[in-house]
Formats: structure tokens, C-alpha cells, sequence
């Protein structure tokens, strides 16, 4: 399950060592300089999705007593972004494809969340298992469903963001394995599907990015 797929991914090797991973640490290696600059259009570019974002967090957020928590959600959006929009480019490794790296953001802040939140607010997490309003002789099942169903979370996040950029990536290859065998009066029409999936795609690895960093919030907020 880490590599489904993995027959897509560019092979690059220099005395077998693998430098796929490699394309996931541009963004930490070339981001951090716009914080060593005066304010321009890069640094305004950045900041302007960044503070929208801060905003919305901090909604699903108590501001008060989480100042600063929002950076770690903001930081794991950017991350997920590029990382997906960089597997558009050609014999570019898209690691947000492998549950390797999925499952490696996903389980370790979940995990954090549930030990903060037993050791902590021990009480409110026990308060989650049983919804409001749910009668006496339903709350062992309601228990049950609800353990089950927090436990799966990681397995979720990680699997959503996996599935779609493995999803796009196949039919992109799908067609351009297709295109060349078609002929002159249809390659037209190929050529824009292409481009149209190609936007759709670019979309959807800002969403997954920004559906990623929502959900890791909402869990965040349930155990404060």
C-alpha cells in the first residue's frame, strides 16, 4: 500500500541511492528565505493566503488559549500544496501520492491530539463518545461507533489525500500514453481535454492541501 503506483514514479538513482524524496525538500529548502527579506510582492503573495487562513483557523479555534497553534496548520497546507502541485510537472516525484508520506503527517498528530486530550481534558473526551441527546439503551453502541470512528482518522486523512492525487495522476498518464496513437483529427480535442484536466487537477492539489490542514484543525479543536 506504500507504493501503490509507484511504476508512475521517475527513477532517479546515484549510487543506488533513491532521489525521489529529494523533490518533497525543495519547498523547506527554498521557502524559508522569504523570511530574511524586506517586504515585497513574494512576501505579499505568501502572507496574503496566510493571514485568510490564520483567520479561519483561529474561527474553529478558541484565539485565547491556541495563539501560534494555527502555524502548524498553515505550515502543513503549504507543505501538502506544493508537494502536489510540483507532481503536475514532468519527472517530478509526487510524494503526497505514497501512504509513506500521507500516513507519516497524518498519525503522528493525531496521535499528539489524542495523548493531549486524555491527559488533559480527560473528561471532555469521555463526553465525546455519547452525542447529546442519545438514549441510555444506544450509548454502549454510540461508544463503540465513536471509538471506532476516531481511531480510523488518520487512516482517513491519509488515504483521501493519497487516493487523489494517485486518482489524477493515472488518468493524466492514462491520456498521454493514449494521445500518441490517435490520430491528427482527434489529437486537438486530446490536447484540451488535457489542459482542462491538468486545471482540475492543479485545483484539486490546493484543496487536498487546504481540506488536509481543516480537518487536522476540527480534530485539533475537539479535544480542547
Amino acid at each position: 500500500m506504500t507504493n501503490l503506483f509507484s511504476i508512475f514514479d521517475p527513477s532517479t538513482s546515484l549510487t543506488s541511492l533513491s532521489l525521489n524524496w529529494i523533490s518533497s525538500l525543495l519547498c523547506i529548502m527554498l521557502l524559508p528565505l522569504s523570511f530574511w527579506i524586506l517586504n515585497n510582492r513574494y512576501s505579499a503573495f505568501w502572507n496574503k493566503p496566510f493571514i485568510i487562513l490564520n483567520n479561519e483557523f483561529n474561527m474553529l479555534m478558541n484565539k485565547k488559549t491556541n495563539k501560534g497553534t494555527t502555524l502548524i496548520f498553515i505550515s502543513l497546507f503549504t507543505m501538502i500544496m506544493i508537494n502536489n502541485i510540483m507532481g503536475l510537472f514532468p519527472y517530478v516525484f509526487t510524494s503526497t501520492s505514497h501512504m509513506s508520506m500521507t500516513l507519516a503527517m497524518s498519525l503522528p498528530m493525531w496521535l499528539s491530539f489524542m495523548i493531549f486530550g486524555w491527559l488533559k481534558n480527560t473528561e471532555s473526551m469521555f463526553t465525546h463518545l455519547v452525542p447529546t441527546g442519545t438514549p441510555g439503551i444506544l450509548m454502549p453502541f454510540m461508544v463503540c461507533i465513536e471509538t471506532i470512528s476516531n481511531m480510523i482518522r488518520p487512516g482517513t486523512l491519509a488515504v483521501r489525500l493519497a487516493a487523489n492525487m494517485i486518482a489524477g495522476h493515472l488518468i493524466m498518464t492514462l491520456l498521454g500514453n493514449t494521445t500518441m496513437d490517435v490520430s491528427i483529427n482527434i489529437l486537438p480535442a486530446m490536447i484540451i481535454i488535457q489542459m482542462m484536466l491538468l486545471t482540475l487537477e492543479t485545483a484539486v492539489a490546493i484543496i487536498q492541501g487546504y481540506v488536509f490542514a481543516v480537518l487536522s484543525t476540527l480534530y485539533a479543536s475537539e479535544v480542547n
